[in-house]
């Protein structure tokens, strides 16, 4: 049946259900390791959650470059949809920031009216954290000139920028866990360890899932899925990493370096 308007209506899809019920059970196994230490049930459950959304995310890929489905207004309500998703990580994140100036500006009886707490030994701030902001401001530069080279028609240009972002991204990852390992405190010593974990740790996981988000868009153009006239999903993964990269400079410059 020819539609007479110029959206997409979704065919009945088991992705959104399938999808809640396993983000659940992420959380729910994530709880369980914090509270017994097990992360078996923590590393199957996000194994079963990439999958679901790795196919969910590839049927909507083929909807928008074999099908045609997505045309201008689609388009824009995408991104609509992803500056109101920025939003509420800029929200969830400013609820760290908030207990953290909180916390150091007028530091609580039960820390000695010290901050950080004589508990913690911060970490140097030109160390580790400084090279992990370089890395990422990096990461930026090469996920811009990617995108640039895609509009310009560039492909493989645009590819070795991307696959240069993604190793960033891991190697920033990397670079994180080690100075996890390294840290002489843990997150339940003082406020200051709190706040700094659950901030850098639900960082460092969307640079993980920045990092995957771009490996895809890598192999979409490495197949030559993506062209320049229709990249959306690029635009989108280029949008998260720069607030991924916004988000750490606010963590390296209060928490690392003034918090200190």
């Amino acid at each position: 049946m020819l539609n007479k308007h110029m959206f997409h209506i979704v065919m009945i899809s088991p992705w959104p259900l399938i999808t809640a019920i396993m983000a659940f059970s992420t959380i729910w196994s994530f709880m369980v390791f914090l509270k017994f230490g097990s992360y078996a049930m923590l590393l199957f459950s996000v194994f079963l959650l990439s999958t679901i959304l790795f196919t969910w995310w590839k049927d909507v890929s083929h909807e928008s470059s074999y099908e045609g489905m997505h045309a201008y207004s689609v388009s824009k309500s995408i991104q609509y949809g992803m500056i109101w998703f920025i939003i509420s990580e800029i929200m969830f994140f400013s609820a760290f920031f908030w207990s953290f100036f909180d916390s150091s500006l007028v530091p609580l009886s039960k820390s000695y009216m010290i901050w950080p707490s004589f508990l913690v030994t911060a970490l140097n701030p030109v160390e580790v954290p400084l090279l992990n902001t370089l890395i990422l401001l990096s990461s930026g530069v090469t996920v811009t000139l990617s995108h640039h080279s895609m509009i310009k028609g560039f492909y493989k240009e645009s590819f070795y920028s991307l696959v240069l972002t993604v190793f960033l991204g891991m190697y920033f990852t990397f670079l994180q866990w080690m100075e996890y390992k390294e840290t002489q405190f843990n997150i339940s010593d003082s406020m200051y360890g709190s706040i700094f974990f659950m901030g850098t740790g639900f960082h460092g996981f969307h640079v993980i899932i920045g990092s995957i988000f771009l490996l895809l868009i890598s192999y979409r153009v490495f197949i030559y899925s993506l062209s320049k006239n229709s990249h959306l999903g690029f635009e989108l993964a280029a949008w998260y990493w720069h607030f991924v990269d916004v988000v750490w400079l606010f963590l390296y410059s209060f928490v690392y370096w003034w918090g200190k």
